[in-house]
């Protein structure tokens, strides 16, 4: 298993990851804008195409076995406080999240880690967690941060066991492209040096 940077013929398949990783919202965004005939993820492929935006490939690492990628982790520096996104602009389920994030201004953040079904329980996840700190340093960060939902137990055990304290929380904001009600949790860690 070796991790590596994505490049472009990467794209299809971190958005397959990112539809397992996005608990339902990439999948509710990404049906808005496709075009007759193209599938969600030919859209999240699309989208990661960016060399501007956030969500690209460009601040993705992919693990990959013999037969192809078996996981991905997005993750990047978010905008410094004064550069914060207007919350009222922001669909209201979407808003919690983004609050979360505005807590930690300018951490290294983890927005998406996932493997595909036949990949895990192998330590890729771990591996791909493990990648962090060197990433952060380079993005000049002493904070991670990321969140999950409190229903994800198993991902909450595994963040935690890596040094991940709960820093804050909010009510989910139910929505048909997520079936959650309880918590998302706000997790941080200091950078390694």
């Amino acid at each position: 298993m070796q991790i590596r940077k994505a490049t472009k013929d990467d794209v299809l398949a971190v958005a397959r990851l990112a539809l397992i990783a996005g608990e339902g919202i990439p999948a509710w965004f990404w049906a808005g804008s496709a075009k007759p005939g193209e599938t969600i993820e030919e859209v999240g492929a699309k989208r990661l195409l960016s060399e501007q935006e956030n969500f690209s490939y460009r601040n993705v690492h992919v693990a990959e076995s013999g037969d192809g990628i078996a996981g991905m982790i997005l993750a990047y520096r978010l905008p410094d406080a004064e550069d914060a996104e207007n919350l009222d602009e922001l669909p209201g389920f979407i808003r919690p999240l983004v609050e979360l994030e505005q807590r930690v201004p300018a951490s290294f953040y983890i927005n998406m880690i996932a493997t595909f079904p036949e990949y895990r329980n192998q330590s890729i996840g771990t591996r791909l967690m493990g990648t962090v700190d060197d990433l952060a340093r380079q993005a000049g960060c002493t904070l991670s941060s990321l969140q999950v939902f409190d229903q994800n137990r198993a991902a909450l055990r595994l963040y935690q066991r890596l040094g991940y304290s709960v820093l804050d929380r909010r009510l989910v904001v139910p929505h048909e492209s997520h079936p959650y009600d309880g918590h998302i949790v706000l997790l941080t860690r200091a950078v390694a040096s």
